[in-house]
């Protein structure tokens, strides 16, 4: 048998609180409160009630102010308030509705309408919650599908080239600091109002994902490679462009790929316009491939590849502060250099190698 759901009853003369109990109580459990800030430490309690009766003429704090301030409790304001007052006038009822009261009932009350009111609410509050649990299970199956196509996406780069893994943690986890940033400035506000940082995040490991198309003599060549090798290699931002865009058509136009797709053809533009594919410069680079392309110059300089060995987190960042208005986004490497010992936290938590490590040590001189 399921359990009685709660009613609180808010109301300065005992006698009203009395009536409506003896209505109510066959039913439900009855809670009661003789004035406004009782009303509140009642509702806020748990368990909280199920729904609250609330007369409006209280003195001190009357029920339009009680009402008030349980719609702006988070944990209070999807409680169901019905005002139950001597107050007829559509004035007095209108206040109430907008302060997000869902009804109104007339004093002197009758049994069955206030059964009735109450029943409603709370068959229409279980509905509404149902639905949201749905809605909430539903998102969370979205989510999962996004995490299994970007992780199936970003093994298919890694299965090309082993040394990713380390690679896809630190820059996974320093754009997201500088993202976290940048939001709180009025220049990149907009961008991130509309964009989920949890989405950016995830998109990272993406970001080379063309490299698949990258022939195996180019790719994984320990040497210097030739122009001509180079011209081929840059093709991996058009491939991996490319290959989001189709998956994309899958997803629809506003797809989560959207951030992955730019990360990956822009990541190597230069603010002042020197960089590939486009040659774009300043603004027309989107946001995300700014963040990227600080975020990998970064992790390519403090790591160990086939062919180099890392170099010191300080002379790190002199390249990317060196950067700063020509290859990068200015605005981006400040915030870079202002959180430098958290991304060096960062890069040496998920470094690869000793070697990496002791590159990232505090001491380790220039």
């Amino acid at each position: 048998m399921s359990e009685k759901k709660s009613v609180l009853v808010v109301d300065d003369t005992p006698d009203n609180i009395f009536i409506l109990r003896e209505i109510l109580a066959p039913e439900f459990t009855v809670l009661a409160a003789r004035n406004g800030p009782e009303a509140l430490e009642v509702a806020t309690n748990v368990p909280r009630p199920d729904c609250i009766l609330l007369d409006v003429l209280m003195p001190g704090m009357d029920g339009y102010e009680v009402c008030r301030r349980l719609k702006a409790m988070d944990i209070t304001r999807r409680i169901p308030v019905l005002f139950v007052t001597t107050l007829d006038d559509v004035r007095d009822e209108t206040r109430g509705l907008e302060l997000g009261a869902v009804d109104f009932i007339t004093k002197p009350v009758r049994p069955p309408v206030v059964l009735a009111r109450v029943r409603t609410h709370l068959r229409l509050k279980a509905y509404q919650d149902g639905l949201e649990r749905e809605v909430r299970r539903r998102t969370r199956e979205v989510v999962r599908t996004q995490d299994v196509a970007i992780l199936s996406l970003a093994a298919l780069a890694e299965s090309r080239d082993n040394e990713l893994a380390g690679h896809f943690q630190r820059t996974q986890r320093v754009a997201r600091l500088l993202a976290r940033k940048m939001e709180l400035l009025p220049a990149y506000a907009d961008f991130f109002r509309a964009t989920s940082i949890d989405v950016l995040y995830k998109s990272i490991p993406l970001h080379d994902v063309g490299k698949v198309a990258t022939p195996d003599n180019i790719l994984l060549k320990p040497g210097k490679l030739t122009p001509e090798e180079f011209e081929i290699m840059k093709l991996h931002t058009v491939h991996g462009r490319d290959i989001l865009a189709r998956a994309e058509k899958f997803l629809g136009h506003d797809s989560f790929l959207r951030q992955a797709r730019d990360i990956a053809y822009t990541h190597h533009e230069h603010w002042d316009g020197t960089g590939y594919p486009e040659g774009l410069a300043a603004e027309a680079i989107p946001i995300p491939g700014r963040v990227m392309a600080v975020v990998d110059v970064y992790d390519a300089l403090i790591s160990k590849r086939v062919y180099k060995d890392p170099i010191p987190h300080a002379k790190a960042l002199e390249i990317i502060a060196g950067g700063g208005g020509t290859h990068f986004d200015p605005a981006i490497v400040a915030i870079f250099l202002d959180q430098e010992d958290r991304i060096r936290e960062i890069a040496r938590a998920h470094a690869d190698c000793d070697a990496e490590r002791q590159a990232l040590a505090p001491d380790v001189p220039l």
